[in-house]
């Protein structure tokens, strides 16, 4: 089992700009000597939930200090985005990272970033555009000239350089939460990202990776083939009560954040995005920490309880790979870096002595 760290760079109050980022890069760089496998910076614009605005710039600071850890995304929101040029900046920072990319890509999901970029009124075709934009990706990266006649995207004979060093490309994971999502991204041949974090229950993502399955054996590919992420909010202590006492602040704040920017304010905006992410019916306001932590959302605690917690998780959601957001609410570094050590050092090996003696 592969184990990675996703990064929002989000900006609690009481934080600049300048410190975020510069907390944000610390963390990714650490990583690889920390012992983690993959690296994941997320795509967010317009407010403090996060704003880095360009993963692949991020991840290009991270691949000339490192030499080994895997560079992905979590994820572009490709209707954002002109698919030509992310073709280019993502075979660029393969080359330049000696092969190390996994593009991670999805629809987004903030109508304020839609607003923002002036496509309000797209963010109801995102899935059209979505297909026709990754279908373009891939073309871009595997045809020595690209022709290609879409509702959103035309192009006539073009010469897209450069290509990419992985062959026949990058491995591209797809953001999924609806079933049909999971079906198309097997169809694809694509690599799945799926979120505890973002409420989807263990019944869910078990049917989720039966369509993805399914999608993948109707495309004519090995329905066993494919790779699974789960990403969970993951904070590990020395002891339980400090870990929870730890992470129970910048988790409420993320709680509370999210609940703006998901759902449109005000009345039940809050309430309703919580039940969204959390799968409970506790409002945002009134959330109930302990309540959170003993749920598949989360796995925080001691070493023996993340442990035991993730060993049953990996049963229950069928992972591959798992992608660790512990830095969430400004949570200071030295802890941050502190649950990295205990997660790679202490945690993962039992974890993957477990999933030898399963298999």
């Amino acid at each position: 089992m592969k184990l990675g760290m996703l990064h929002l760079f989000e900006n609690p109050a009481g934080k600049t700009e300048h410190e975020v980022i510069k907390e944000q890069m610390e963390l990714m760089y650490e990583a690889e000597s920390l012992g983690f496998d993959s690296v994941w910076p997320a795509e967010h614009h317009f407010s403090e939930y996060g704003y880095c605005a360009s993963p692949q710039l991020s991840l290009a600071a991270v691949a000339a200090k490192t030499k080994r850890i895997r560079l992905g995304t979590g994820v572009v929101v490709l209707p954002f985005h002109n698919p030509i040029r992310v073709a280019e900046d993502f075979a660029f920072l393969d080359l330049m990272s000696d092969g190390r990319v996994d593009l991670g890509v999805g629809r987004g999901y903030q109508p304020i970033e839609y607003k923002g970029f002036g496509l309000a009124d797209k963010q109801a075709q995102s899935r059209e555009i979505f297909d026709e934009a990754i279908n373009l990706v891939r073309r871009c990266w595997t045809e020595e000239r690209v022709t290609f006649k879409g509702k959103h995207y035309q192009v006539e004979d073009l010469y897209v350089r450069p290509k990419p060093l992985q062959q026949p490309h990058p491995p591209i994971y797809m953001a999924c939460l609806s079933p049909e999502t999971f079906r198309l991204a097997g169809r694809y041949g694509f690599n799945v990202l799926m979120s505890g974090a973002f409420g989807l229950s263990a019944e869910g993502a078990k049917i989720g990776c039966a369509d993805y399955r399914a999608g993948r054996r109707e495309a004519g590919l090995d329905p066993a083939g494919g790779k699974v992420a789960l990403l969970l909010k993951v904070y590990i202590g020395d002891t339980m009560d400090g870990a929870r006492r730890d992470y129970s602040g910048p988790c409420t704040w993320y709680y509370r954040t999210i609940a703006r920017y998901v759902a449109p304010p005000p009345g039940q905006a809050a309430i309703k995005s919580y039940e969204l992410y959390s799968g409970t019916r506790s409002a945002a306001e009134t959330l109930n920490f302990e309540d959170l932590a003993n749920s598949p959302l989360m796995v925080c605690g001691d070493v023996d309880h993340c442990v035991e917690k993730l060993t049953r998780l990996r049963v229950e959601y069928g992972f591959d790979e798992l992608l660790c957001w512990t830095r969430i609410g400004g949570l200071e570094n030295r802890k941050v870096l502190h649950s990295m050590e205990l997660m790679s050092g202490r945690v993962m090996p039992r974890l993957r002595q477990v999933t030898a003696l399963a298999a």
